[in-house]
């Protein structure tokens, strides 16, 4: 078959195709319909998957990050207020509450685990940064409110060695705090035997706790400070000579060649070349004793 006569069968099938393309899709409507559709929503979620991952992802990184660092920015904040007589510690709750709120709209779980244990840390350092006293009652309430936030870190962390350590560790210091240090022993050995848990800080930390905890069930007491002894007073003031008060350093240690040598004598006694009006006067006869 020649070239000439094959374009010519393939510009007639073209032309045929054409011309009937209304008639079929009119008749393959809903196909259609349907093939567009899924086009159209896969190119949007390819574009959305790559926007939520390059800008929304960043944005959430950055927000958790700014939540983070204000933990120990608001610890100096606070001491500074105590050394100015007030108590700013309101404000670590105030952090507790973003952070509960962003693990509760984060939709990565070791970022909504990662802030649920900087809230329990918020909440716990709280009551040691209080410069009033806490009652029982606000110590038992917010120490469960940190446990709480632990728990549910443990929960969405089960795949992040880190952070289920941390979380694990947490639990154990709020057993301390609550004075349950059998509970908070048992917590720390677990920690130490789970082999998931190897290379982690918080494991090493937990085993550093076992070797310390005796010290802090201990009662310290301090010793009572010891009486001042009264000091005696000097039976005799020291005396100063009133010419020597502005004379320089050097003036004081190094003799005069004019001085007396012997520093040693008591005050009122000079020595040396007496002043010429002491000359002794010395008397003339009278005519009359002549």
């Amino acid at each position: 078959m020649k070239a000439e006569h094959r374009h010519e069968l393939k510009t007639n099938e073209l032309a045929d195709w054409i011309v009937h393309f209304p008639q079929w899709a009119r008749e393959n409507r809903t196909t259609i319909i349907i093939v567009v559709a899924v086009v159209v929503v896969a190119a949007a979620l390819y574009f959305w998957r790559d926007y939520d991952k390059n800008v929304v992802q960043v944005r959430r990184q950055l927000a958790l990050t700014s939540l983070v660092n204000q933990l120990p920015v608001n610890k100096m904040r606070i001491l500074q207020s105590h050394s100015q007589g007030r108590d700013d510690s309101f404000i670590l709750l105030s952090l507790a509450g973003d952070l509960q709120t962003f693990a509760q709209e984060a939709k990565d779980d070791r970022m909504a685990a990662l802030a649920l244990i900087k809230q329990a840390q918020a909440v716990r350092t709280e009551l040691h940064y209080r410069a009033g006293a806490v009652s029982d009652q606000e110590l038992i309430e917010q120490t469960s409110k940190a446990k709480a936030s632990y728990t549910e870190a443990i929960r969405k962390a089960s795949d992040c060695p880190s952070l289920l350590a941390i979380a694990r560790f947490g639990l154990g210091l709020c057993e301390e705090e609550l004075g349950d240090f059998d509970k908070a022993e048992q917590t720390y050995r677990d920690i130490v035997a789970d082999p998931g848990l190897d290379g982690t800080a918080a494991k090493a930390a937990a085993e550093h706790r076992l070797g310390t905890m005796t010290d802090y069930k201990t009662n310290v007491v301090f010793r009572p400070a010891p009486t001042p002894q009264i000091l005696t007073t000097l039976t005799s003031p020291l005396e100063t000579k009133p010419s020597d008060v502005n004379l320089p350093t050097d003036a004081n240690l190094l003799p005069d060649a004019n001085s007396p040598t012997d520093t040693n004598l008591p005050i009122g006694i000079e020595l040396g070349p007496a002043a010429p009006d002491s000359t002794p006067e010395v008397l003339e006869p009278n005519s009359s004793d002549k």
